[in-house]
This record gives structure tokens, sequence and C-alpha cells, in this order.
């Protein structure tokens, strides 16, 4: 299970609005197929990985991180490939919550006389998928929030100019991110100033996420770089009203970069489940600061995030946040 979560890694931010599901497959102690959601979502993880086991899936085990599908949408059912399959147990993680499986697809395996077991590795399941549990629980996608500072909590320069604060493996890393979620949100602002495409530069990873502009005021002229690629302006100002809209869309995973503002307001909002922090060991003099109204250093006791993780990045640190 722990390699059927590895591998459904790697489709984070590629799947939507499906979740990125790992499904192995075992016979007599040999790993006989693999595979994960494909990009766009389908096909799924479990069809991809008994075509690669073939007429060896019979009495085989397979290890799936999310309930098979047992509805009939774009593809036929999951739950009924691995029964016409021959495969004699099935583990699972976690069981799904779209009301659509909820239960059915182990209710069909069963019947069928194959062995279930469910609840394996289930809460690295859940966190894996986070995003889409909470478009169905919360009726939002998971939201990670990001900023990128100096050693005293500045984002930018007097007035908001522009400064390179990272370095080059922090801003790879940030790419990383980009190339983990399926939108990508910031506020008006800084496409004013900074007029950033947004796109997600990593070597070796394709990678198009949405670009979700907030200008309640209609302030973009359509003319800016981002709208070269996927980008989505949202005039709506209540952040929990502009999440369901995100859902609608089939965004599981938000990366909301700034700015400050931008941030700000899911923090208020209470619109957060983990906090990125990257911070450069230099200082600026007048600057703009992370977030307002508290210094960016006070972030476990003004909000309910708490430290997870800190990894150092040459010379720069990634302080790792969750809720």
């Amino acid at each position: 299970m722990k390699s059927a979560l590895a591998i459904a890694r790697y489709g984070l931010g590629r799947t939507a609005s499906n979740p990125s599901v790992g499904c192995v497959i075992v016979n007599d102690n040999h790993i006989i197929g693999r595979a994960c959601t494909a990009h766009g979502g389908r096909p799924h993880a479990e069809t991809q990985a008994l075509a690669m086991a073939g007429a060896n899936a019979k009495g085989a085990s397979a290890y799936v991180t999310l309930e098979p599908c047992a509805h009939v949408g774009q593809t036929p059912p999951c739950a009924n490939a691995l029964i016409e399959a021959g495969i004699a147990k099935v583990y699972i993680a976690i069981a799904d919550t779209d009301k659509r499986v909820s239960g059915r697809g182990i209710a069909m395996l069963r019947a069928a006389g194959i062995e279930v077991e469910v609840g394996l590795c289930e809460a690295e399941a859940y966190e894996l998928n986070k995003g889409f549990f909470l478009t169905r629980s919360d009726n939002r996608p998971m939201i990670s929030l990001k900023s990128a500072t100096t050693a005293n909590g500045k984002i930018a320069g007097d007035q908001g100019k522009q400064v390179w604060i990272t370095n080059a493996l922090s801003r790879r890393r940030a790419h990383l991110m980009r190339a983990q979620h399926d939108a990508i949100a910031v506020g008006v602002n800084t496409i004013l100033i900074d007029n950033p495409s947004l796109t997600t530069r990593l070597d070796g990873v394709a990678h198009t996420a949405k670009i979700i502009v907030f200008d309640r005021n209609k302030r973009l002229s359509g003319n800016e770089k981002i709208f070269e690629n996927n980008s989505l302006i949202i005039t709506e100002p209540d952040l929990h009203k502009a999440m369901a809209q995100l859902v609608e869309l089939g965004i599981t995973r938000l990366l909301v970069e700034g700015g400050a503002g931008m941030v700000s307001a899911f923090l208020k909002a209470d619109l957060y489940d983990q906090f990125y922090w990257f911070r450069a060991p230099h200082e600026i003099g007048e600057g703009l600061n992370a977030i307002e109204p508290f210094d960016i250093g006070d972030i476990e006791r003004e909000t309910s995030l708490k430290l997870q993780n800190t990894i150092h990045l040459n010379e720069d640190v990634l302080r790792v946040y969750q809720k």
C-alpha cells in the first residue's frame, strides 16, 4: 500500500476533478502491475494496472489507495474490472465519499466473492487526496497558502516593487508546488504590479494549472500575460462562495501564491489547510509585509497552523505548516 500511495503522488495536480489513485497488483509475492490515475483523470489506476498484469491477475491481490468506482461514467466501473480479472483479494486504503460510490464498490467486490480489507494506511490516503474529499465534505478544494519573504518578513520592496528574494533552489521547489496543484490563485495587484505568467517551469514536468485571479473591481485589461494561458477571473467578494465555484469547475487543489492581501484574506476567512513559508537569510529595509495585520513570524500564535517540517534549501529555509 505504501508503494501504491507513492505512485498516486505522481498524479497530484494532474487528475482533477478525479482523485489521484494508486494501484499495485501482487501475485506470489511479486508486483505484476502498478499504475496511477492518468493525466486528465482517466484511465483509472486499476484498469491500467490490470492491463499490465494481464492473465497473471487471476488469483492476485490488489492494493488500491481509494475504493474502486462502482458507477458507469466515461469509463466502466473499476470494481467490475477487478472482478472480471479474477482478483482474489483487494486491500483498500480508504472508502470513497462520492455519493456515486460510497461503499458500493466494496459491496460489489464482496458480492463477487472477493475478500476485501479496508483501512490500510487510511490516514495517509486521506491526506493524499484531501482536496478530493474536501470538495465533497466542505464544498471547497484543499487550499495551500505560499509566501516567500526576506528574513524580516518582507515580500517586496517599497511600494510593492518586485525584488528577487529566494534562491534558485527555492524557486524550483515553488514550481514543484505549482505542479502538484490544479490551480494557482493570486490577487489582482500581483498581476498589475508584476504581470507574471504563473506557468509551471520545471524540467521533465508537463503541467498547466488554471490561473485564478481575484479582480472584484474588474481592473485587468485583458492584455496581461495570464490571458495567454488557462485563466479565470473571479469578481465574487465572498471567498467561501468563490471556493464553491472552483469546485464546480473540478478544482480539488488550490495554491494561493499572493500577494499579501490575498493570503491574509484566506487566513481571515479560515480557508487554508497548509502554509508554505520560504524564508531567505537577507533583509530589506522598507517593504511590503507578507501578512496583514500580524507579523508572519507569529503565524502559529495567530492561526490554527502548526509547524510540521523545516526544509533547508541551501541558504533559504522552507517551513511547512499544517492546520
